[in-house]
């Protein structure tokens, strides 16, 4: 059967390939490094019938940066054609950035000491499209979306595309036969912005964000799943809605979470690097769609005036058995526990390598602020029978097919495809060595367990020192985020804070 996105042969197709074969597609970047597959070719296909359609004038080619955030450019119609034959540039001066947007290695200079060549005098990188991922955006007129990959201008792979490395750990996992299901529950503030303009005390520079946006509460807090406060936004539980689900992201639900203007989002379950982008395109979507109705949407973890109730990811986890399709987590007999033989090897692998993921799953300052006792998040490396203080609770069971792990430890601005990939590599670990599972605990937050990392200088030391992470990533990978994150943590230990000076202002 020929492939619907298949030209004639008269037309220059040759009968026998999605690819495009018409001389003005020949010899592009893509083309020439044989960057997509014939999958990615029939995507883009049906892209450009869709843009031709539905008249999209506009389309956001963005790429995910090391701390998770959507970097890119908007390609008008009349460029796109070009855009996905070649991709295109950017600074590669984008890898080597703090969250403040601060360079944090010599840029311009011949050797920039990140360990790999091609990034001397902050020259180009290459975003390549994924068809793929291709979306109409539904909040904004006549505008698409598609997420790209980043190499180097001779096609050769940038070690620090966050979608790359998820996509190696998986290749792991799948060279063991094992595929990797993962489900996302994302918690979020929503305050109501205090004013629409730019004020100038919140222009700021490399290194010295500006103020914050002032901003109100939107729900009282301390009741949870209260119906009344969720309706009470219905305006915006509406748009999210229509947003998200026009987006094809697989909601579930939008709750009302314990925190003063806190909410939740879930999605279902899903192949690994499918809801890894679907996190992305869902944070990005709720924070575009909650400020066109008056709304200032975070996945900071513990902002200022939420301290009652911090922000957590919940990433559901289980492998399949790549031959069967059967969930390789699920015990055979009703007294093997809640975890066959292979998951709790994996289980044990995440506890054995907490400390150094945590500086994926918690890759901000703020996010530690979240590891309190008897808070719903976890402060110990533990884990638990359907136990949410345990920062990993186990459900399910003897037959039951959605057997999986729920690490509660990860924050919801953490990059999904690090931390995904984080989660992968310590579990294939504990499946590589047969580790045995320690007891799981029934008081989470008892002082005998070990306590996760206290701060992001903690976390990041701890990834220094894991050599799993190193053999799995690389060392180059491995030192070039420790480096990023540990001069974010200096600049925030030089900083003088408002505890600080009432602390101490008056007193000495």
């Amino acid at each position: 059967m020929r492939n619907a996105d298949e030209r004639d042969v008269a037309s220059g197709g040759g009968g026998a390939s999605a690819r495009p074969m018409l001389a003005k597609d020949r010899g592009g970047f893509i083309d020439r490094h044989d960057l997509w597959t014939e999958a990615q070719y029939a995507a883009a296909a049906q892209m450009r019938r869709v843009i031709d359609e539905l008249g999209i004038e506009m389309v956001r080619f963005g790429f995910v940066d090391q701390h998770g955030i959507v970097r890119g450019k908007t390609i008008a119609r009349s460029a796109v054609a070009a855009a996905m034959r070649s991709g295109l540039t950017a600074p590669s001066s984008l890898l080597l950035k703090d969250t403040s947007g601060k360079s944090v290695y010599p840029v311009f200079a011949a050797d920039t000491g990140v360990g790999v060549a091609g990034f001397a005098g902050a020259g180009d990188i290459v975003l390549v499209p994924d068809p793929s991922s291709f979306r109409v955006v539904p909040w904004a007129q006549r505008t698409g979306w598609v997420l790209c990959d980043v190499r180097f201008p001779d096609g050769s792979a940038v070690p620090f595309c966050t979608r790359g490395l998820l996509r190696d750990q998986l290749g792991a996992l799948a060279g063991r036969g094992y595929g990797m299901t993962v489900g996302a529950e994302l918690e979020f503030h929503v305050f109501r912005a205090a004013e629409a303009t730019l004020t100038g005390d919140r222009v700021g520079r490399p290194g010295a964000p500006g103020a914050p946006a002032p901003v109100g509460p939107t729900t009282p807090g301390a009741q949870l799943l209260h119906e009344e406060a969720l309706d009470g936004l219905d305006p915006l539980v509406q748009a999210l809605y229509t947003g998200l689900t026009s987006l094809d992201l697989p909601l579930r639900s939008i709750e009302l979470e314990f925190g003063p203007s806190q909410l939740e989002l879930t999605m279902e379950a899903a192949d690994a690097a499918t809801t890894a982008d679907a996190v992305v395109v869902c944070r990005t979507a709720v924070r575009q769609i909650a400020r066109r109705h008056g709304f200032h949407a975070t996945f900071m973890s513990r902002p200022q005036g939420a301290e009652t109730a911090s922000t957590g990811w919940h990433l559901h986890q289980s492998l399949t058995d790549l031959r069967t399709g059967r969930s390789v987590f699920v015990p055979d007999t009703a007294d093997a526990g809640p975890l066959s033989a292979t998951g709790r090897a994996y289980l044990e692998g995440l506890l054995r390598h907490a400390a150094a993921a945590a500086a994926f799953t918690t890759p901000t300052v703020n996010g530690y602020k979240r590891y309190q006792s008897h808070s719903l998040a976890p402060d110990r490396v533990a884990w638990g029978v359907d136990n949410k203080g345990a920062m990993v609770r186990a459900v399910g069971g003897p037959g039951d097919p959605a057997t999986r792990l729920e690490n509660r430890s990860g924050e919801p601005a953490a990059n999904p495809y690090l931390y995904i990939a984080a989660q992968a590599l310590s579990g294939l670990d504990g499946i590589t060595h047969d580790l045995e599972l320690r007891p799981p605990t029934t008081n989470p937050y008892a002082a005998a367990a070990p306590p996760l990392p206290r701060s992001l200088g903690e976390a990041v030391a701890a990834l220094e020192a894991d050599e799993v992470f190193r053999a799995a990533l690389g060392d180059v990978v491995v030192d070039w985020y420790a480096h990023l994150k540990r001069t974010e943590y200096e600049r925030y230990l030089l900083h003088v804070s408002d505890w600080e000076q009432r602390e101490y202002f008056g007193l000495f």
